[in-house]
């Protein structure tokens, strides 16, 4: 049997993986490479039918975990993911909401119970290189941040794991992209609105160049309909859109060899 690397993408929500690595996982899968999502929530908090956030009356939680399982499916393959798994806990919601406290829900998990479940799925599928958010979550989000603890504990228990890297924006890309949106008048999501900006650009590890993926990007996000935040994104300008999303920068978090090689062009440069 021929080898096969894989790339393993743990995500917090359905829309997470077209937002935050749509660009890499294209790009691996392009190359021959096995490439698998995790969504770790059902994402039920999100925007429902009638444009009720999670923590309004009249919410429809049903009506958004159905409808944003629909779209992560297509959203998934159109983004090169050969399979994609979901670990079903809840939506947390927003940071203070009181679905915080609902002991269903990510943030609430059994963290060494989630994290041997993942180890088991890395070693299972040989994952050299997992992706996953920063210790903040990249902007603070429960389900974001309960993702990093569960996917850095995963990969320290596993034995096939080389790799952790998470997807950040560099300081002088959001300060060169912020003044354009907002002189265009976006409204902008608040993963970009409350994006951490003191990543600076030598924290950076890899920089890969995936601007002939932005226009696929846009669909995939544009597929996330459900979720109206980000249609500012799904019709911004191709110039904007490819300043933000057209280049994924990754800091390495950690390896299993020290003395391994990385690329600064590629996630598994160096890996044999």
């Amino acid at each position: 049997m021929t080898f096969q690397p894989t790339l393993l993408c743990v995500h917090a929500h359905p829309d997470d993986e077209a937002l935050f690595t749509a660009g890499i996982t294209s790009h691996y899968a392009e190359q021959g490479y096995r490439v698998v999502l995790v969504t770790c929530t059902n994402g039920q908090f999100g925007i429902d039918e009638q444009g009720r956030g999670g923590a309004e009356p009249g919410h429809n939680p049903l009506w958004v975990r159905s409808t944003r399982a629909g779209e992560l499916a297509y959203a998934a393959d159109l983004v090169g993911f050969s399979r994609a798994l979901t670990l079903g806990f809840s939506d947390s919601g927003m940071r203070g909401w009181p679905q915080n406290d609902l002991p269903e829900t990510f943030v609430n998990c059994d963290v060494a119970a989630t994290a041997q479940l993942l180890a088991d799925l890395i070693d299972e599928l040989d994952a050299a290189v997992v992706v996953t958010y920063d210790e903040n979550g990249y902007y603070g989000h429960p389900d974001h941040v309960m993702a990093n603890t569960v996917t850095r504990e995963a990969v320290r228990r596993s034995s096939k794991a080389q790799r952790l890297f998470y997807p950040v924006t560099p300081r002088s890309v959001l300060a060169e992209f912020m003044p354009k949106a907002r002189a265009a008048q976006l409204s902008l999501p608040a993963w970009v609105e409350e994006a951490v900006a003191d990543i600076p650009d030598e924290s950076v590890d890899v920089v890969m160049n995936v601007s002939r993926f932005s226009e696929r990007k846009q669909r995939a996000i544009a597929t996330h309909a459900s979720q109206t935040d980000n249609a500012d994104l799904v019709t911004m300008a191709p110039e904007l859109f490819e300043l933000l999303f057209g280049t994924e920068y990754y800091q390495l978090a950690w390896r299993r060899n020290e003395a391994s090689v990385a690329c600064s062009e590629d996630l598994f440069g160096g890996l044999s």
